[in-house]
């Protein structure tokens, strides 16, 4: 019956969870440093003042060591945070990862309670996490839109993070996919 055949985005997540399943743990570190190091080198990451990381789950490419960096120069450093109030991920700023953040919603590292809101229109990057993307930068997440809400609300440049396997020639989207602005990988950097 047709209520059994996969819904395109469906079919699109197993495929790349598929090829991620194959990436050793340490192959997953390697690539992650080469596309921190990408990243580095490019002129939207040099000119941001403000940055929305994400605190990668397992598999996922790990970009832990630049907000880490980023404190350091002086860059305001986030990450998103559940609200209850509004069902809806905020952005909240990060002094000391040590000391500002805990497991939250869907045990997810995000900033604690005492953590300021930053304004989603105020970020100049935000680094956004995904199971696949394609190059006119189209994200498929996880199913529950949150990222795709928060997202609506940023000003600044938006993108992908992902390993190579991760990118696909075409991501299924429906109306309230939003596009990023830019797409990173270990071995690219795509500016759309």
């Amino acid at each position: 019956m047709w209520q059994d055949l996969p819904r395109p985005k469906d079919a699109v997540r197993l495929k790349v969870r598929e090829s991620l399943a194959g990436l050793a743990v340490g192959k997953k570190a390697r690539r992650s440093a080469l596309a921190c190091a990408l990243l580095q080198r490019q002129a939207v990451w040099n000119n941001a003042c403000s940055v929305l990381f994400y605190a990668p789950l397992p598999g996922e490419l790990d970009v832990w060591p630049l907000l880490e960096m980023a404190l350091k120069v002086g860059k305001i450093a986030s990450l998103p945070r559940y609200s209850p109030a509004s069902d809806a991920y905020i952005a909240c700023q990060v002094h000391d990862p040590q000391t500002d953040v805990q497991p939250g919603r869907f045990g997810i590292r995000e900033p604690v309670a005492n953590c300021q809101e930053i304004e989603l229109n105020g970020l100049d990057l935000v680094l956004v996490p995904g199971l696949a993307f394609d190059l006119h930068g189209r994200r498929l997440g996880r199913g529950k839109g949150y990222y795709d809400h928060l997202l609506r609300l940023v000003r600044g440049k938006t993108c992908g993070v992902a390993f190579d396997e991760q990118v696909v020639n075409e991501v299924p989207v429906e109306g309230h996919d939003v596009v990023l602005n830019c797409i990173l990988t270990p071995t690219r950097w795509v500016q759309l």
